[in-house]
């Protein structure tokens, strides 16, 4: 828009670029995104009805937000509106720009509006979560849930029940929930973010998942760390290969063995696992030797006792691949 002039050209530019959004139908997502790019600006659409309140910032991802004081709004029919938020001073072909966005919105907004699973549906849970889904469907389908698409929530991955309102994805309960309740099963702890992001915290409930054992049921995406990255990035094949994963496979094959270690590693102590188990350390002390022998190092240290944890989540991370 900076680079156009207030004439008679560019005017036809700016309706035909609008022109053609409504022809070819775009989705509301495209519309703000695309109506940021030309102004150069934040832009964005409320329609507090259908639960969308939709903003992109100069040609970004399109996110919810409410509008901005310093906006120039265009109402339209319905509680619905458009807005340009420009700093400084506007250019010249603004106004047309905002009358322009108000038509295509209006247009777009009566051929978008496809019903949706009815209230408490799992259905929007499933849309809620899915990566594929439009920011604008997504925002609807909070709507519907009676969640605003700004609200923190966590997004929780479950192989037991879970309270309240959830859905079955594959073999994984999921639930959108602001506490974390206790479960049967095993857990994983998707991080706090706004819902109109749920499906991030999804992916991180899913990856914290697949880092629960029978000693820890529960894990927190955000204790995750560095593991959560190394989550996305090795495949079964490449923590098999790992030398101290091969290790802990042989050692698998004790009873208790992976127990102890687990226990070793929680504690940092011999003692401290052994009061957590339920034995007397004397009874564990020829138990660890062995380990470490299989292992190859030293468990009396911080960094061997590091080297085991790593190894034993990335055992954990593998063995959990199917969930």
């Amino acid at each position: 828009m900076s680079g156009l002039d207030a004439d008679a050209e560019s005017a036809v530019r700016v309706i035909g670029f609008f022109d053609r959004l409504i022809t070819e139908r775009a989705g509301l997502d495209a519309l703000v995104r695309s109506t940021s790019e030309l102004a150069g600006c934040p832009v964005g659409l409320c329609a507090p009805g259908q639960g969308l309140s939709l903003r992109a910032d100069a040609g970004g991802a399109v996110t919810a937000g409410p509008v901005p004081a310093r906006a120039s709004v265009r109402a339209l029919e319905g509680g619905v509106e458009v807005w340009v938020a420009r700093e400084g001073a506007p250019v010249p072909l603004d106004d047309m720009l905002l009358e322009r966005f108000a038509i295509a919105a209006a247009v777009l907004l009566e051929h978008s509006s496809v019903p949706l699973p009815e209230l408490g549906d799992p259905a929007l849970i499933e849309l809620v979560l899915s990566e594929s889904v439009g920011t604008a469907e997504r925002s609807r389908a909070l709507h519907l849930l009676g969640i605003a698409a700004t609200a923190p929530i966590r997004v929780l991955a479950s192989t037991g029940q879970l309270p309240g309102r959830s859905v079955v994805l594959g073999n994984v309960r999921a639930a959108l929930s602001t506490e974390v309740p206790e479960t049967a099963g095993r857990l994983g702890v998707g991080p706090l973010l706004p819902a109109i992001d749920a499906a991030r915290s999804w992916q991180g409930a899913r990856t914290a998942l697949r880092y629960t054992s029978d000693g820890e049921p529960v894990v927190w995406w955000e204790k995750l760390g560095g593991l959560g990255l190394l989550a996305e990035r090795l495949t079964s094949a490449d923590v098999s290969a790992l030398p101290d994963v091969r290790a802990l496979d042989r050692l698998a094959g004790e009873p208790g063995m992976i127990t102890m270690l687990d226990a070793v590693c929680a504690t940092g102590s011999l003692r401290k696992a052994a009061t957590v188990l339920h034995r007397h350390h004397s009874t564990m002390t020829a138990r660890l030797a062995r380990a470490e022998s299989v292992l190859g190092f030293g468990l009396d240290e911080a960094h061997g006792r590091f080297r085991l944890h790593l190894a034993l989540m990335l055992r954990r991370l593998r063995e959990n691949t199917a969930d």
